[in-house]
């Protein structure tokens, strides 16, 4: 009997050849083929994500804020993890409130309500995060994986700065006039397509209130500076964005953001 073959080594990923080849997927709307990187560790991850960050900012991107991903329990029992992940916010992803969104060098876009905090300190990990928060507003955080069909793994998504393409915020309300920030714990959210309501939910969809999504952002890719936007997390499902629609997300008390999609002016 011929013994079976040993199971060959793993391959050593190489972050900067993976972030160069997720940068291009961005580039060129031709997605990766999911579950085939090498990556296994969050770790790896992470210093992909960095990689892939620094080929933007090299181009002329400038960092603006952090991103949430997994803020719902039953996404991340449905994952298998047991903690959040983050990704990058720039300036290239910022679309003007009522503004356009161009979804044409988009893959599989999709759309999804949110909160977003401005900070007016800066937030340390462990720090207080509602004495760090100067505004809030109603977000919308438009997301597009660079893998075929959105079929990727917990270690790819991390790598692809957790799916994000761009984001939407409406008007920013100072912290001051909430009456507390633990007022935003169950704010009922409205995501119209078109005018008629797609998704609905609440900020309690939110880790159970969108301060502690704010106190692990600064956890994970902490410290945060003043005037570093944080989008919380979902606080409802994706839905699709294609071309010559219309989006809105009304949060209670916050108020709404839109945007349109098409082709860029």
């Amino acid at each position: 009997m011929t013994p079976a073959d040993p199971t060959p080594p793993a391959v050593p990923v190489d972050p900067a050849a993976l972030a160069e080849a997720l940068d291009t997927a961005a580039r060129a709307a031709r997605p990766l083929p999911g579950g085939g990187s090498g990556l296994t560790t969050t770790a790896e991850a992470y210093t992909v994500q960095e990689a892939l960050l620094a080929r933007r900012f090299a181009r002329g991107e400038r960092p603006t804020g952090v991103k949430l991903g997994f803020t719902s329990a039953a996404k991340m029992r449905q994952m298998g993890v047991s903690d959040l992940i983050h990704g990058r916010l720039t300036d290239r992803m910022e679309i003007p409130d009522g503004g356009r969104c161009d979804v044409s060098g988009l893959i599989h876009p999709r759309i999804e309500p949110e909160i977003a905090f401005l900070l007016g300190a800066v937030l340390t990990p462990g720090g207080d995060p509602a004495a760090a928060v100067a505004a809030v507003a109603p977000a919308l955080e438009v997301i597009d994986s660079r893998y075929d069909g959105f079929r990727f793994s917990l270690p790819e998504v991390i790598a692809d700065n957790t799916s994000a393409a761009g984001y939407a915020l409406g008007p920013w309300t100072p912290a001051g006039a909430l009456g507390g920030l633990r007022s935003l714990a169950d704010l009922g959210v409205v995501l119209e397509v078109d005018g008629r309501p797609a998704e609905t939910g609440s900020t309690a969809a939110i880790l159970g209130d969108p301060l502690r999504a704010l106190a692990a952002a600064a956890r994970l890719a902490g410290p945060l500076a003043a005037g570093t936007v944080v989008l919380a997390g979902a606080a409802t499902a994706a839905v699709p964005l294609p071309p010559g629609t219309y989006v809105r997300a009304t949060v209670a008390r916050l108020g709404s953001v839109g945007l349109t999609t098409g082709e860029a002016a």
